[in-house]
């Protein structure tokens, strides 16, 4: 694997080197745990949805999880970026007890509009989570890069799979108040696992605000592999998100006929993607990243050839691809992940400021396609607009110039 130089980092002292010391076990779990446990926050308010309608009224079911949702994008941008330049185990820990306390807001809402912006500061601290995952890759060594990064965000994928079974079913027992009031118990827990667990790294030389994130630019700029890596794995989450953002409209009209709870139990095949995760990054490691983010492609493209027989009714078609979507994204994103991560050293966190908001800006833009498809053409157009995005991120890995070394 190549080195970059300290020139190589846009805004990064020369003098700062990478870490590579203080990952043990129990710093491995800390992060996992704090990856799943973050995200998941912005997720528990979704299966709440006829709980905050029936008290605050139908724009509830629009406004609280897009003010989630905003706000962890808002947090992604403005805040991942900072652990290149402060403690990052100082942030996570600052960031989860703020989390703590946007929670115990959430919670005790008397109105609508208190609830929207506890939820818009939940998202943007929630981002403690895209916090750890470049902090494994900092503190993991060259050669179990790949694998650790998927340990890590096998935690996250778990945490987003976890979040609506387990609040759905509090808040069905004991109302929704009760689903934040213990969350913020949770954050509170996880901000003293991160204490314990993280080690202190020596503090590189901060950076003004605003050169950090105008390194941003710099590093879209100069690295053509985040660019390839980032495009790839958007238009692959592009599909992703067109799948799902329709998967509910197909099971629960004729002929399959289930309820929004049947129709929920597939995510929890999900976990299997998320399991993939670890030997992902172990292939990543061994092999490099440019065959893995392939058969991650061929097979998101495999799943929607599978999906489109579930237009005749088939359950089984849409089991086998829902595993095969999970496996394919999963396992791509992890690749890309890891050569990203290996171009710079001190910019990991910018590198996943720039994945994660093209991810996210191309998700949004897949589920509104997806949607428009299944509106205009059915189930078969919805499985042609997903074959047709990961094909354009397969095509992206393909004519990506190969290197003599690759991360």
């Amino acid at each position: 694997m190549d080195t970059p130089s300290p020139k190589d980092d846009p805004g990064r002292a020369p003098s700062a080197a990478p870490v590579r010391h203080g990952f043990t076990a129990r710093t491995r779990f800390g992060l996992t745990l704090i990856a799943g446990g973050a995200v998941a926050n912005i997720y528990y308010n979704q299966p709440l949805l006829a709980l905050l309608v029936a008290e605050f009224g139908e724009r509830a079911a629009l406004l609280v999880p897009a003010a989630s949702l905003i706000g962890y994008g808002l947090g992604i941008v403005g805040l991942v970026p900072l652990g290149d330049s402060l403690p990052r185990r100082s942030l996570i820990i600052w960031q989860l007890l703020g989390l703590s306390v946007a929670l115990l807001a959430a919670a005790l809402s008397t109105s609508l509009a208190m609830l929207v912006g506890a939820c818009l500061v939940i998202g943007f601290l929630s981002s403690a989570a895209q916090q750890a995952v470049p902090f494994a890759a900092e503190l993991a060594p060259d050669a179990s890069r790949g694998r650790i990064v998927g340990q890590v965000m096998t935690g996250l994928l778990s945490g987003i799979l976890l979040a609506r079974t387990i609040s759905g079913f509090v808040g069905a027992q004991f109302g929704w108040r009760i689903v934040f009031f213990a969350a913020c118990g949770v954050a509170l827990a996880i901000a003293a696992v991160a204490a314990a667990t993280l080690p202190r790294t020596p503090q590189t030389a901060p950076l003004r605000y605003r050169a950090l994130m105008l390194s941003i630019l710099d590093l879209l700029r100069t690295q053509p592999v985040l660019r390839s890596a980032t495009l790839c794995q958007a238009f692959l989450f592009a599909s992703f998100n067109a799948f799902w953002a329709t998967l509910a409209l197909l099971v629960e009209a004729p002929p399959f006929d289930l309820t929004a709870a049947g129709a929920g139990l597939f995510g929890v095949i999900g976990v299997c993607g998320a399991v993939v995760a670890p030997l992902s990054g172990r292939f990543t490691d061994r092999r490099g990243a440019r065959p893995v983010v392939l058969a991650g492609g061929v097979c998101v493209m495999a799943a929607f050839a599978v999906l489109w027989l579930a237009g005749t009714g088939s359950l089984v078609a849409v089991a086998v691809g829902v595993l095969l979507i999970d496996i394919g994204i999963n396992a791509a994103l992890i690749a890309n992940q890891t050569r990203a991560y290996a171009l710079v050293p001190g910019a990991r966190g910018r590198i996943n400021t720039v994945l994660f908001t093209g991810i996210f800006l191309f998700g949004a833009i897949g589920a509104l396609a997806g949607s428009q498809a299944f509106l205009s053409y059915g189930w078969s157009g919805v499985c042609a607009v997903g074959i047709a995005l990961a094909g354009a991120g397969l095509l992206v890995a393909i004519v990506e110039p190969r290197r003599p070394v690759e991360a």
